[in-house]
């Protein structure tokens, strides 16, 4: 998808150039051995750095210069949220743009029963950048910004995590991106894969369901029901 597409927590994109978008956001509880707030010894090293009554950031940015090393910060970003912040603001590499909504967030959600006050704003003001980054808007008609959402924990965990690639196409953005890469069946496609996959992770919806309506003809079959 060339430089329409990043995957923010997994590296690089068809072509080449890449932006992305990185969701780590778990409870990750007594089972990953933390304290009974949640916080190991690193996060809560960082939250003794804050003023009196403010609380940590639930958005960073990959590239984000963090007063703990990032390598140690897994119980707030995540092994892959870590790893990137690493890599971009320790090593310096060439990774995707993106940004990790951190574990503060699902704790403050947990917590309250509801979505986190700022979080929305947090996150709007990351993809702002992220479109000022890429040169291009999330969901725009013509030539759509596709990021990637991928869920992590401190702990690797092959097969358990969630992710939700594509978003950004919609049913005008799905054209745009036919035209940018003159290829109908490959954006109806990827188009496809991204409701499949919101629907099972989000919606709770059997993927097969989806699946069924891709066979050797299935560009077609798709495009009826989108029509």
């Amino acid at each position: 998808l060339g430089d329409r597409l990043g995957f923010g927590l997994g590296g690089g994109d068809q072509f080449g150039r890449s932006g992305g978008f990185g969701l780590v956001c778990g409870d990750l509880g007594r089972h990953l051995g933390l304290g009974g707030d949640g916080l190991g010894p690193a996060a809560r090293g960082v939250v003794g750095d804050l003023s009196e009554g403010a609380r940590m950031p639930f958005v960073y940015s990959f590239g984000h210069r963090h007063d703990t090393p990032p390598t140690q910060l897994k119980e707030v970003l995540g092994g892959k949220g870590a790893d990137l912040a690493e890599m971009t603001s320790v090593l310096e590499l060439p990774v995707p743009p993106g940004f990790t909504i951190s574990t503060e967030a699902c704790r403050a959600y947990l917590a309250a029963g509801e979505w986190p006050a700022g979080l929305d704003d947090e996150i709007a003001d990351q993809l702002e950048r992220l479109e000022a980054t890429m040169g291009r808007r999330l969901g725009d008609p013509g030539d759509p910004l596709l990021v990637s959402v991928r869920s992590g924990a401190k702990m690797s965990m092959p097969g358990m995590m969630d992710t939700v690639l594509n978003l950004g196409l919609n049913d005008e953005s799905v054209e745009g991106l036919a035209k940018q890469t003159g290829d109908e069946r490959f954006a109806y496609d990827s188009y496809r894969r991204f409701i499949a996959m919101f629907g099972r992770v989000v919606l709770g919806v059997d993927g097969a369901r989806f699946d069924e309506l891709f066979d050797a003809d299935g560009i077609t079959q798709f495009r009826s029901l989108h029509d």
